[in-house]
């Protein structure tokens, strides 16, 4: 008989513990072992319970859940996903947790009370069976900081996209950050968020990094050195007038279950860059991103993946060298140093 993955679930709601309890039994594969209504309690329980995922809230008494996040890591690490409120400042501590070792994150459909968590149950269950086999080595991996020098003409590229969910932010802003400012082309990254968070998300990084980070606008003109977070809610596309290029957001469906989806993004990459064009496939569940390098990869464009043994879920990558049609399996400190060869 298959072993049930056991969860902790810990917000300081009655109501919303039960709810999230109803809503994670109903499936065969997942057992709640405890709930805690905060912190001290959650710690307590981690003593004695077997845990296999933690489903954290952060807005709670005497600790949060930034400090309960960091003392599950340091003390008894245990995949955690954070069940965030919809909001400016719940988008920010989330962005917060993901910097500081939370697997990933789901946003409550309604605030912190929200009576309709059963919106996101779907996607809870498939991150906590995602959160179940990943090791913990990896949520706690630390990429090298390198200093590099640009490497011009060693590459002919004139645009990057870069796909990216599941444990990609950490890495995002690595790559940001150790990358020169003056690579005099611009950068496109999609990473699974909603909206709000996507704009929280670029704000974090223009902050940190140095750089030019900022969330696509509609018609916007794109500009060289600009690293653009796709807007979360909307699929994002460039299109060509004249000789300069624009990002178009589109309301189409979900695509691979997600808005936006890079494969949207590749696929206009590779009719306006062609051969110029590289997309690189990161961490991520699933194949988005994949349909569209491939046709990068037709006009005769560059493909890169993040290698097995640095991604948090090595889902996407993984669908992609399965395609063959991926030139480099790459290190986060080899994907920086063949981009500084631009």
């Amino acid at each position: 008989m298959k072993e049930k993955i056991k969860v902790l679930i810990v917000d300081d709601s009655f109501l919303m513990r039960r709810l999230l309890r109803d809503i994670l039994e109903e499936d065969p594969d997942i057992e709640v072992v405890g709930t805690a209504r905060d912190g001290k309690e959650a710690l307590k329980l981690l003593r004695n319970l077997e845990v296999d995922v933690i489903t954290l809230d952060y807005e709670m008494p005497d600790m949060n859940g930034i400090e309960v996040l960091e003392k599950i890591m340091k003390y008894n690490p245990v995949p955690c996903i954070m069940v965030s409120a919809y909001t400016k400042e719940g988008a920010k501590i989330t962005l917060e947790a993901l910097s500081r070792g939370a697997f990933d994150f789901v946003p409550k459909p309604s605030g912190e009370l929200s009576l309709d968590i059963i919106k996101i149950r779907d996607e809870l269950i498939d991150k906590i069976k995602s959160a179940k086999k990943v090791k913990m080595e990896r949520i706690k991996f630390e990429y090298e900081e390198i200093e590099t020098l640009p490497c011009r003409g060693s590459l002919n590229i004139s645009c990057v996209g870069i796909a990216s969910s599941t444990g990609g932010t950490v890495l995002i802003e690595y790559i940001i950050k150790n990358l020169p400012s003056n690579l005099g082309i611009p950068f496109f990254i999609v990473q699974h968020m909603p909206p709000l968070f996507t704009l929280k998300f670029a704000e974090r990084l223009n902050e940190i990094t140095g750089k030019k980070v900022k969330e696509t606008e509609d018609k916007e003109e794109v500009k060289k050195d600009i690293f653009y977070i796709a807007k979360g809610g909307v699929h994002v596309i460039l299109e060509k007038k004249g000789k300069n290029v624009y990002i178009s957001h589109k309301d189409f469906p979900a695509r691979n279950g997600v808005k936006p989806s890079a494969d949207y993004l590749f696929e206009s990459m590779a009719e306006i860059y062609g051969e110029k064009a590289c997309a690189i496939i990161l961490t991520g569940m699933g194949r988005d991103g994949v349909d569209g390098a491939k046709k990068i990869k037709e006009k005769g464009g560059y493909v890169w993946v993040q290698n097995k043994e640095t991604c948090l879920v090595f889902g996407m990558p993984r669908n992609a060298i399965k395609e063959k049609i991926v030139d480099k399996i790459l290190s986060p400190e080899e994907i920086v140093k063949n981009l500084t060869k631009i």
